[in-house]
């Protein structure tokens, strides 16, 4: 089996509510042959492996590991923000593999942190990493990814958390008012509910209830371009709000985990704000935390620049 390993390269995955990125890995645990493709458009994740490994046209895998953007508690993955779903065992079987590694998508992205190039993140304020303390990671995109990094005196431990999912915090009428209009809407409101993707839009059509003004039937992609572009002053304040509970939600869990390593920014959407995140409330958030503002004032941040850096870590997990 071992003669096998030597010459068929290992399946990688990192697969998300909207898209499902593969690759190949070899000895050298690089990535390569990457694609990406929709999820919406396969029926499951073994339609979506036979779609990559026919455009690869090599060998088949004998091992592979998936990153996962769903808890993952036992056998049967359910994911959160897609209709795709499988048991470990049986896609194990489908696919002819010696060997599966299932992990979260966070799990995956915290652990290839150590693995980026200094040219691959991007500082966002000030702050000095402390060495070998704790790292965390929050992540927005299709839904809200949250892990970490703890030094265990030989290697990192990856955290596989869904704090995604705990109570939303805002700190201003505005935002209490957003908040309330969401509780009734969905019962509990989490960070997820209004810094992911989709959450923009309950966030300006909860806006539009708050003010008095129509909502258009907008997608989260049109108002990030109307907020960028400058020509909807709506759509900028949804950004404006995105950004400034962003920070809140950094500086919680920086505290909470006292990542004094500092808080590294993933997922698919604050890449594309560019400078106007870096202009944002962001920063000023993250570090109102009354007494422990100087604490947090001293952890930096980066905004993750790589392109799939997740591939990497989840070729990582896999050895």
């Amino acid at each position: 089996m071992q003669e096998n390993h030597n010459v068929s390269p290992d399946l990688i995955a990192d697969i998300g509510g909207t898209n499902a990125r593969f690759a190949l890995a070899g000895a050298n645990r690089q990535p390569y042959a990457e694609h990406t493709l929709a999820c919406a458009g396969f029926s499951g994740l073994a339609a979506a492996v036979a779609s990559y490994l026919q455009k690869t046209g090599g060998l088949r895998p004998n091992r592979a590991a998936i990153a996962v953007a769903t808890p993952v508690t036992g056998d049967w993955i359910q994911f959160t923000n897609s209709h795709w779903s499988f048991s470990t065992k049986a896609i194990q079987q489908e696919l002819g593999l010696e060997k599966l590694l299932i992990i979260n998508d966070f799990t995956a992205l915290a652990l290839s942190l150590p693995l980026l190039e200094a040219e691959e993140r991007r500082t966002v304020g000030g702050g000095e990493a402390v060495a070998k303390a704790p790292i965390a990671l929050i992540g927005p995109g299709t839904g809200l990814g949250v892990s970490g990094l703890v030094w265990s005196g030989e290697h990192w431990i990856p955290l596989q958390t869904e704090g995604g999912h705990v109570t939303f915090s805002p700190v201003d009428e505005r935002e209490w008012a957003i908040s309330r209009i969401l509780q009734r809407r969905f019962g509990h409101v989490s960070p997820e509910r209004l810094l992911a993707g989709p959450g923009w839009v309950d966030v300006y059509t909860a806006l539009a209830e708050l003010e008095g003004w129509p909502a258009e039937d907008l997608t989260p992609a049109e108002i990030t371009r109307r907020a960028l572009a400058g020509t909807c002053a709506h759509c900028r304040e949804v950004q404006e709000i995105f950004c400034g509970a962003l920070g809140t939600a950094a500086g919680n869990l920086a505290i909470t985990l006292g990542a004094r390593g500092g808080v590294y920014i993933g997922g698919g959407i604050v890449p594309r704000l560019g400078e106007f995140f870096d202009r944002s409330a962001f920063r000023s958030r993250f570090e109102d935390k009354g007494r422990f503002g100087s604490y947090l004032a001293a952890i930096p941040t980066w905004v993750i620049t790589a392109a799939n850096p997740a591939l990497r870590g989840v070729a990582a997990a896999l050895d």
